[in-house]
């Protein structure tokens, strides 16, 4: 059985006072997870080694929201994996879609770094989904699948097996819209179909697949209970210790 992975993505938020206080929060409503289920906090940089120093003995992960895929260099304002796993990453988000839609961030260009996420160490958390123009033509199952083909080229199955792959409907993303649990399992089930497809369909059930868009405790327990779905990246949600912890406790 697949491990429930629920993953905060901070985003653009917190300074470092209040994500002390949010980490806090955390460490005291998740000081225990439930058997099968893991918590993932990705705050950003600056909160890093912060949540790395609050969550010590704590069963919460840390993860980034970004990398460049380089070790080192002339990169001005970039962050490497090797720094990452320097301040306690775990695990970090790749492809999101405000990274694709604001800094045109290719498929090619996610592969590149999940290559060197995984060389590194780091558990990539791969984002697909489809803009609602794309849903309203009907071709959502088209944009995923090259999106999830593009993301995963050239990566071998043992590897694939150990990443996460983030379905987020780009339509339901800070938008309080939200796809029924009904179109989110319908689209997991495609991307392990797809899986199976790529690579065997041992592999394609051992990958975790997540939902993310406008997840909230009070629809996180149906979306989580779908036989595809093994987690949730969570946006606003995760930003009040409460929601985020009902949202992990909603897993069980």
């Amino acid at each position: 059985m697949r491990t429930k992975i629920i993953a905060g993505n901070w985003k653009m938020y917190k300074d470092l006072n209040e994500s002390a206080e949010l980490l806090n929060g955390l460490k005291i409503k998740l000081a225990v997870l439930p058997n099968g289920v893991k918590a993932i906090v990705c705050p950003p940089y600056t909160s890093l080694a912060l949540a790395k120093s609050i969550l010590e003995g704590s069963p919460i992960a840390i993860g980034a929201q970004n990398m460049y895929p380089e070790d080192e260099g002339a990169f001005t304002a970039e962050i490497s994996a090797k720094m990452l796993k320097s301040v306690g990453c775990q695990y970090v988000i790749l492809g999101h879609s405000e990274r694709r839609q604001y800094f045109k961030e290719t498929n090619e260009f996610i592969n590149k770094k999940a290559k060197k996420a995984i060389a590194s160490g780091l558990i990539p958390i791969i984002c697909v989904g489809e803009t609602l123009e794309e849903r309203e033509k009907n071709i959502t199952d088209q944009i995923v699948s090259v999106q999830v083909k593009g993301c995963l080229k050239d990566l071998p199955a043992a590897e694939v097996e150990k990443l996460i792959i983030a379905y987020e409907p780009v339509w339901a993303i800070g938008t309080g819209k939200v796809a029924t649990p009904q179109q989110a399992q319908e689209v997991h089930q495609l991307i392990r179909k797809l899986i199976g497809q790529l690579y065997s369909w041992a592999t394609a059930e051992k990958v975790v697949l997540q939902y993310g868009g406008s997840v909230k405790p009070e629809n996180a327990k149906e979306l989580l209970h779908q036989p595809d779905i093994d987690g949730a990246l969570v946006g606003g949600a995760c930003l009040k210790a409460d929601s985020f912890a009902a949202i992990v406790l909603a897993a069980v």
